[in-house]
């Protein structure tokens, strides 16, 4: 049956857009919005960048409202879910009834493993980001970074642009390199270096010093890195806890079938239960399994698929065919955009076809078995355009030609 009262626990950019596609695809019954955060749905990326400088603030990140979509909002933290009964637990003792699910609640940042003193800060959400800010303003502010991925990279350059002395470390010997290789590792590296910032790479934090402040930190190399604040940026966990022991099939994140369907540790999909965004996992062919994707722009692409397939009442011969989609992110830094497409991290060959770091351009093409994967630039938006066709042939199936 086509649900009549439908939950969707997590209110930031994936949650908020699935409500929206719900109502625009039809879906006239009850709509439930459940947020853990007391402020209106907010955009995360301008958090590591504007919101952290301070040019920024609230109603800037600030979602559409959902005013105009008739949802009930409500504030609460999800604690448990019945499947069974169809109820979705709140830590206040609330419970709401369903007959329709949509799992949303996102990632939390990684934590340090183990106490920290004062001072220690991870970046997920606006507080935290105010929180860092209020650290970076300051006199004689010191900030150490954990981390050069996305994130550790973005917070660093923007602490620096704003004078703040800076220093990112690294496990890897360049910044980001799981992710897009080492050609782009390298390449923001140096832009760190020319800012100003300084750079520990193929090190690790052993431990940290000061007892109810931090003052520094102990790096595996032996040396000393002194901090009057620190960032954590060791990447994200899925926000999964209160699935645990509900029957659903969790690897990291919720696992999902082709369509979003959430599935059950006997690998049954859920028909009227979707998941969307970084909480959820999902087939790929080119990976050979599953994968997790936490980026802006497959938040965006899981929410109106995910409302077609929870309105859908049919078997599964006739579920909605779904859009084929080229991953993407961005990532703003040292006043030049990354762009990137495909699945860069996948790839077994990075091909560099440009690189300019004093004209801040640069191009790589990432390869599996010789087929094209994915693609990166810098400051070359047009080109970058030029492979989502390749790319988005190759998720359909079509032959890629080498690049």
């Amino acid at each position: 049956m086509t649900p009549r009262r439908i939950v969707v626990v997590g209110a930031s950019l994936a949650g908020t857009r699935t409500a929206r596609a719900l109502r625009e695809q039809g879906f006239d019954g009850e709509l439930t919005l459940v947020g853990d955060e007391p402020h209106p749905p907010y955009d995360r990326p301008p958090l590591s960048k504007q919101v952290l400088a301070g040019t920024w603030e609230a109603d800037d990140i600030a979602l559409p409202s959902t005013g105009d979509l008739d949802v009930e909002e409500r504030t609460g933290t999800a604690t448990a879910l019945d499947l069974a009964d169809r109820t979705l637990h709140l830590a206040d003792g609330g419970r709401l009834p369903w007959d329709g699910l949509v799992v949303a609640t996102g990632a939390a940042a990684r934590p340090w493993p183990g106490p920290v003193p004062g001072g220690v800060h991870t970046l997920r959400t606006l507080d935290d980001a105010r929180a860092l800010r209020r650290e970076l303003t300051s006199p004689g502010a010191r900030l150490l970074v954990v981390g050069a991925g996305f994130l550790g990279s973005e917070v660093a350059a923007t602490a620096a642009e704003a004078g703040v002395a800076v220093t990112l470390v690294e496990a890897e010997e360049v910044p980001m390199a799981r992710a897009v290789g080492t050609a782009v590792g390298g390449f923001v590296a140096r832009l760190h270096r020319e800012a100003g910032i300084d750079l520990r790479t193929g090190t690790t934090v052993r431990s940290f010093t000061g007892a109810d402040r931090v003052t520094g930190a102990l790096l595996g190399d032996g040396t000393h890195v002194p901090a009057t604040a620190v960032l954590l940026a060791l990447g994200a966990v899925p926000n999964t806890a209160w699935l645990r022991g509900s029957g659903v099939l969790l690897d990291g994140a919720v696992v999902c079938d082709a369509h979003g369907r959430v599935l059950t540790a006997d690998g049954t999909a859920l028909r009227n239960v979707v998941a969307v965004g970084d909480v959820s996992r999902r087939p790929c062919p080119p990976a050979g399994g599953t994968l997790h994707l936490g980026h802006w722009s497959a938040a965006v692409e899981h929410a109106a698929a995910a409302a077609r397939v929870l309105l859908h009442s049919g078997g599964d011969g006739g579920l909605p065919e779904l859009p084929a989609a080229v991953p993407s992110f961005w990532s703003d830094q040292h006043g030049v955009r990354i762009r990137s497409l495909g699945l860069p991290h996948l790839a077994d060959e990075a091909r560099t076809v440009e690189y300019d770091v004093p004209g801040r351009h640069l191009e790589v093409s990432y390869h599996r078995g010789g087929e094209l994967v994915g693609a990166l630039t810098v400051n070359r938006a047009r080109r970058l355009a030029a492979y989502r066709p390749l790319l988005l042939g190759a998720r359909r199936g079509a032959p890629v030609p080498a690049a």
